[in-house]
């Protein structure tokens, strides 16, 4: 039998600022942790390793998994039970193996997906029928007439199987629209109301050439599929767009950005450099799409609906191994307890109703907590939430002391940049990339062309300092 010293206990509490009120619940998080670690251990004839010495990550692992099944903890109660542990583990018994322990994974990974995420929306059998994000969007329109051609909108660009993020925008640029022309009914909607729309953005709001070009977009879709009436708006002229050069990072700094993260953070960021993924791509990866035989990763119903290969990074094998072994692991987990399901893309789930509960369909970066699908009320193990990468990365930044301006984008910029500084050829890097024009590619060949760099500065010939 376990028996901590709490009289230390209380005193580390006490020195990391925790309330006295909230003594009682730290307390309680261990003492159900050492009641589920000696009841298996119990349950496996392990009697003669009942210690705190005998206490490993497999146990955190699987007590995390089976609390949070049984308890249905809200997010601040699963925090306050990870910071109990840590505590515990690492400030009062100095185990050595918790302070590498992927923390990180199961608080910022317990996020959960809104209900218009990407990965939980596409299924249209799972829909309301009303559209998914127009349930609330259309209670702000007045005009009935609009708030009928806004669902109009929605499902022309399901009809053509459209991004969900590109539903997302067209949808908010066109409400915007509609709300500038209130007492307008949708069916006189012209083209003069488009270009008075567009000349407000470009003088009046002065938003930026991109996003003038976005509201052009937004508004030609639904002229030309919603209306059937082609848009013409010669009274409106977009602003030049600026050329921006994309930021990347040299290997050094590239070293020093994934030397301040670890554990699955580390492996992800280190994903996005060594293969050049998409933030969305890296986070919706299953675990068939992991080819260690031809050491290849296949990115599937990517920008443009496309599939693509990319290289798999050899220094990130054998962590990738560990990753689906883990993923194995968690999945039985949830069969056993009656879960373990995973939402499946272009309603695959009619096709191949046992499809869902394969491993090789589960993500292969789950959310660290099972919860409700947002829009059938399921109960499957999502993926992580994007957002939490993106923090992780420029929380990294930061502590690299990096000045550049640096997102999980920058390392895909990076990755193409040292490709083309290699030598590869620019069709190669395109198709690494998936872009469709090699134009967008030809970005990345200011590299190639460094004037700021192969020209010396005529301040150095003058300055005996230079």
């Amino acid at each position: 039998m376990i028996t901590p010293d709490w009289d230390k206990f209380y005193l580390i509490l006490l020195k990391n600022n925790i309330p006295q009120n909230q003594h009682h619940y730290y307390t309680k998080w261990i003492k159900n942790f050492l009641f589920f670690f000696q009841s298996l251990n119990h349950s496996r004839n392990e009697l003669l390793n009942d210690s705190i010495l005998s206490i490993k990550a497999k146990h955190i692992n699987h007590f995390l998994q089976d609390i949070d099944e049984k308890t249905k903890l809200t997010a601040w109660q699963f925090r306050q039970l990870l910071h109990a542990l840590k505590l515990f583990l690492i400030s009062l018994n100095q185990l050595l193996w918790a302070k590498q322990f992927d923390w990180d994974y199961w608080q910022t990974a317990s996020k959960k997906l809104p209900d218009n995420h990407p990965t939980v929306v596409r299924d249209y059998s799972e829909l309301p029928k009303k559209p998914f994000s127009q349930i609330n969007i259309t209670k702000t329109l007045s005009n009935p007439s609009h708030s009928l051609l806004l669902e109009k909108l929605i499902f022309s660009l399901r009809a053509g199987n459209y991004a969900i993020r590109t539903e997302q925008t067209y949808a908010d640029w066109v409400k915007r629209f509609l709300l500038f022309h209130p007492t307008i009914n949708a069916i006189d909607l012209n083209d003069d109301h488009a270009t008075k729309y567009l000349n407000h953005l470009a003088v009046e709001r002065r938003v930026a050439s991109n996003t003038q070009s976005i509201a052009l977009n937004s508004l030609s879709f639904l002229f030309k599929k919603v209306l059937e009436k082609p848009l013409d708006v010669k009274g409106f002229k977009l602003a030049n767009r600026a050329r921006k050069l994309p930021v990347v990072l040299t290997t050094t700094e590239i070293r020093a950005l994934l030397g301040q993260m670890q554990g699955l953070y580390y492996l992800l960021a280190g994903l996005q450099y060594g293969t050049g993924m998409r933030l969305m791509e890296v986070i919706r990866l299953r675990v068939q799409d992991i080819d260690v035989g031809y050491q290849q990763i296949v990115i599937r119903n990517a920008k443009g609906n496309k599939d693509r290969l990319v290289p798999l990074p050899e220094c990130y094998q054998s962590q990738l191994l560990e990753q689906i072994e883990f993923v194995s692991i968690q999945h039985q987990h949830d069969l056993h307890h009656n879960h373990g399901q995973v939402y499946l893309p272009d309603a695959l789930n009619r096709k191949f109703p046992n499809a869902a509960k394969e491993l090789r369909w589960q993500y292969l970066f789950p959310a660290s907590r099972i919860s409700s699908d947002p829009r059938s009320g399921a109960v499957r193990r999502h993926h992580i939430h994007e957002t939490s990468l993106q923090k992780k990365i420029k929380q990294a930044a930061t502590d690299a002391n990096l000045l550049k301006r640096v997102s999980s984008h920058t390392l895909r910029h990076s990755f193409a940049t040292h490709l083309l500084e290699q030598g590869y050829d620019i069709r190669t890097v395109q198709e690494l990339l998936g872009h469709s024009d090699v134009s967008t590619t030809m970005i990345y060949t200011h590299v190639l062309n460094k004037p700021g760099v192969t020209v010396r500065s005529p301040a150095d010939l003058i300055n005996p300092m230079g």
